[in-house]
């Protein structure tokens, strides 16, 4: 008596990334985002008279939570994802305030310790998970990695912001203008040459910040300091609703690449 054995089938469940795709739309939301960091966060220590302390202490629970809730999902959604990423520009720029100003460290000292804080742990991350990838995000411990590198660099890009427009005298504008250049330069690096494409997306992800942080003061800051005096309120409303549009777009192309992908 032949004796049939049955066998079950199983198929792994592909990873889901979680992180988007760096392509042009990612950078214009990056841009606004970090200028609302940078707008909202003075906003908190500033217009409504909070300190750095307290901003950071508020800033840094509001990032925790988003971060815990984007880490659950598992997956990308443009609203989590930039949700998250928003608040870590706001507390970025709280607390790159907090060392050069509150802990007198200066710009220079501060952007150096912030580098140095990045470059180990980016190298951390690497030994952790052979990988420094930033467009294919599988893991949580992976997601942790990416996230903190991010709000590091963040930091650093205000710290260099602050470093070039007030510490060298260039100016806001003149500032914006300098980042835009070199910004342009990084860009044709990326289509033309071979240089690694890692290390150019963290090039291009600190300077983005300095680009948004200043392009906000140029708006918030007083005339008498090189600004536009629009306030904090008006253009951090501004740049809401200019992020607001470009992640519903962003959700439209979101839910339209995974439609077709079924």
């Amino acid at each position: 008596m032949t004796q049939i054995k049955n066998t079950t089938l199983t198929l792994e469940t592909p990873a889901v990334n979680r992180v988007p795709l760096i392509i042009l739309s990612y950078w214009v939301i990056k841009i606004a985002a970090t200028t609302l960091g940078e707008t909202g966060a003075d906003m908190l220590s500033m217009t409504f008279r909070l300190g750095y302390a307290t901003t950071i202490v508020a800033s840094a629970v509001v990032f925790v939570i988003l971060m815990a809730g984007k880490l659950a999902l598992r997956r990308y959604t443009p609203i989590s994802y930039w949700a998250v990423f928003t608040a870590s520009a706001i507390l970025g720029t709280a607390v790159s305030d907090f060392i050069d100003r509150t802990l007198g460290l200066g710009y220079t000292a501060g952007a150096a310790l912030l580098l140095t804080l990045l470059v180990a742990t980016l190298a951390v991350w690497y030994r952790e998970e052979r990988s420094l990838s930033v467009e294919r995000i599988e893991t949580t411990r992976a997601e942790v990695f990416y996230w903190f590198a991010f709000l590091i660099a963040n930091t650093l890009g205000t710290a260099a912001g602050d470093f070039l427009s007030d510490a060298l005298g260039i100016g806001f504008l003149q500032s914006a203008v300098c980042i835009g250049i070199v910004l342009g330069f990084v860009a044709l690096a990326h289509f033309f040459t071979k240089i690694s494409s890692v290390l150019l997306f963290w090039i291009a992800f600190v300077l983005t910040r300095p680009f948004g942080a200043t392009f906000g003061d140029l708006l918030t800051k007083p005339r008498d300091h090189g600004g536009l005096a629009l306030g904090t309120r008006a253009a951090s409303a501004f740049f809401v609703l200019v992020l607001t549009v470009a992640l519903w777009r962003e959700h439209r192309a979101q839910t339209s690449r995974a439609a077709a992908l079924q």
